[in-house]
């Protein structure tokens, strides 16, 4: 996807990072877990499924004990999931758009909706509601969803089809993050943060609607969450504040 507003443009757009072949990638997953990591975040890993899978079949094999996620913007095909039973532990997928002329003008990508909606089926067939043992998740899938100002997202419709298609019992993370970034100071529409009220709203209907599993943010965490890549710690920042997600509950 070439989101116009997107925070790791760098990477994203500008190709920062290295290389790593499967062996290597192996002795980093169990290297992280040595230094008492909760899980393997697997970051945008779409285009590298083979390689990262079988990177991961191998160090299930060898022994590995922390989960695998999987963190995505469900920008993908049904098949790719499916060929990730039983790797992935925690499936971290965006729900970006209702509305596919939204995502063809902001992303570059029209039939996103129906990628994203067959793509988190398959994910929760897998491995179901998302399971935290002494606050730490072991399985699951927890879906964000990145409210926009202007309603652009269709939050709303976004939150409905979660609830009749996955149910109320799913996680959601529903992020106040967004911050004009990249090239989205061009476009009248996407040029501020969102508001007190545009995010209110949507938390209300989430009560109203019974969830209960529910991340929220403070407003002001839209400049919290902005990194720099190309600083060794890309999101230590100074003055930056501690953010602590809430549950509905």
């Amino acid at each position: 996807m070439r989101c116009i507003y997107c925070q790791n443009y760098q990477i994203s757009h500008k190709n920062l990072g290295k290389e790593f072949s499967i062996a290597e990638l192996v002795e980093l997953f169990f290297s992280l877990e040595k230094q008492g990591l909760h899980n393997i975040n697997l970051v945008s890993p779409s285009p590298y499924v083979p390689l990262i899978a079988a990177a991961t079949r191998e160090a299930k094999e060898k022994g590995i004990g922390i989960p695998f996620v999987y963190n995505t913007n469900a920008y993908e095909h049904a098949d790719t999931i499916r060929g990730l039973d039983g790797l992935i532990d925690i499936y971290l997928p965006d729900f970006k758009y209702w509305n596919k002329h939204i995502a063809k003008k902001l992303s570059d990508a029209k039939d996103y909706p129906d990628y994203a909606k067959s793509s988190l089926l398959e994910m929760k067939r897998q491995v179901g509601d998302l399971f935290v043992e002494d606050g730490i998740a072991k399985k699951g899938i927890l879906i964000r969803h990145l409210v926009l100002p202007n309603n652009l997202a269709g939050s709303k419709q976004v939150l409905t089809w979660i609830k009749d298609n996955l149910g109320r019992e799913t996680h959601i993370s529903l992020m106040s993050q967004y911050y004009p970034l990249h090239k989205a100071y061009t476009y009248t529409l996407l040029n501020r943060k969102i508001t007190e009220k545009e995010y209110g709203v949507l938390i209300n209907r989430l009560i109203e609607d019974g969830f209960k599993n529910v991340f929220i943010q403070e407003l002001d965490s839209a400049t919290l969450f902005v990194p720099d890549f190309e600083r060794t710690a890309p999101f230590k920042q100074a003055g930056s504040k501690q953010w602590t997600a809430q549950s509905l509950e």
